[in-house]
């Protein structure tokens, strides 16, 4: 499941489904195929504004979909705010997935990756908050050491 988290497409493949993706707009309408194709390019972009623009195209074509062709749009939406470190929105995509598929193998695999992303974050997160917190509190400890000095000079 990293591979796919952490997959980057080739930038003539991403040219070559831009390419064809303005083609089919300019005369009026993008296949669905066509549209995924870009999407899915665009999520494994090493760029973050492409990331979201293949989120808001695959976002448009859930909308649309009927359940079984949710999901891989669901799947890679997942992945998207995956690699846009957004867990708490992937965890949706992916939990929205398998509920409607509860035995889908390469699913719960993201979900598990996804979760412990989320772990690992809010516990760096904590940390950060934590020595934040250690650190003012140090700080108002100096102050008041110094108050105290200067109060017995």
């Amino acid at each position: 499941m990293e591979a796919v988290v952490s997959d980057v497409v080739a930038p003539e493949d991403l040219l070559k489904f831009e390419k064809k993706y303005n083609s089919e707009l300019v005369k009026g309408a993008v296949s669905r195929e066509t549209k995924f194709e870009y999407a899915w390019c665009l999520i494994r972009s090493k760029y973050t504004d492409d990331i979201k623009k293949g989120i808001v195209l695959l976002e448009e074509l859930v909308q649309k979909a009927s359940k079984d062709d949710s999901r891989d749009f669901l799947f890679y939406l997942a992945v998207a705010k995956y690699r846009l470190k957004e867990y708490e929105k992937a965890l949706k995509y992916i939990r929205t997935l398998l509920k409607n598929e509860p035995g889908n193998k390469q699913a719960q695999d993201l979900e598990k990756l996804i979760e412990k992303a989320l772990k690992k974050d809010g516990l760096v997160g904590m940390a950060i908050v934590g020595g934040i917190s250690l650190g003012v509190a140090g700080l108002a400890g100096l102050i008041g050491l110094a108050v105290a000095k200067g109060a017995k000079s």
